[in-house]
């Protein structure tokens, strides 16, 4: 019996980039200059390249790419994002999508209801890291370890702080819901994607499938958040 060819990560190479292509629409990293998809891309490839013998060739390699990529493009926004982003990029009260850079987002938590230092964890930012968002420019790391020590903490506080929130959210909703609010919030999924799973549709002119129900479900979602976030110390409380 002949012996099976193994493929190299050349032989695979107009795959993986067609692999990658896909996540272009999705990419939303827009607020630091100095990265682009192309840069992620590239990032990816040579990650890609350095796991390959990582690949079961007896296996389909396309779910193996998908799930190295997923897991590279997290990282990515982890590390080139999150350390800078504004907290309320996920926040469950950002009324506004995105936190666009200069521009004052709608918040459903402040008494204002902008995006501002009323809320601890915009305080705690624009205290720590609103400077660096602002540069935005890479900087080299052993110069700076104690700036860099300050924005892991940052991080590890925001993250703590949504993971409270949400087990607390699903202590409230029902479990239909709360598989809404985990698309919405958790896996970050776009209101027409959210409504096209559930099946949404619209009979309003020049609105979007699911428009008014995801909008409701939303105004609900924001409520319960504010009430625990009200009587519950998320933010700083224990894991």
């Amino acid at each position: 019996m002949a012996k099976k060819k193994k493929y190299s990560y050349e032989d695979k190479q107009d795959i993986i980039d067609q692999e990658l292509n896909k996540r272009q629409n999705k990419w939303f990293l827009t607020s630091l200059a100095w990265i682009d998809f192309d840069d992620v891309k590239q990032i990816i490839r040579v990650h890609l390249h350095n796991k390959w013998h990582l690949w079961d060739q007896s296996r389909p390699l396309a779910p193996w790419l998908n799930r190295i990529i997923s897991n590279q493009l997290k990282n990515i926004l982890r590390n080139y994002y999150g350390n800078f982003a504004k907290p309320c990029l996920n926040c469950p009260f950002n009324q506004s999508g995105v936190a666009e850079e200069d521009s004052v987002g709608l918040c459903g938590f402040t008494e204002s209801k902008t995006q501002c230092n009323e809320c601890p964890l915009y305080a705690k930012w624009e205290k720590s890291k609103k400077s660096a968002y602002n540069v935005k420019m890479p900087t080299a790391l052993e110069n700076h370890s104690h700036e860099i020590k300050l924005q892991n903490d940052d991080l590890y506080l925001v993250d703590n702080a949504a993971k409270r929130l949400h087990t607390e959210m699903k202590k409230k909703l029902s479990e239909k819901n709360y598989k809404i609010y985990e698309m919405l919030f958790i896996e970050n999924l776009t209101d027409a994607e959210v409504a096209e799973k559930l099946g949404f549709k619209t009979s309003e002119k020049n609105r979007k499938a699911g428009y008014k129900q995801i909008k409701n479900l939303k105004t609900k979602f924001h409520q319960q958040a504010k009430k625990i976030i009200e009587t519950k110390d998320i933010f700083y409380g224990e894991n």
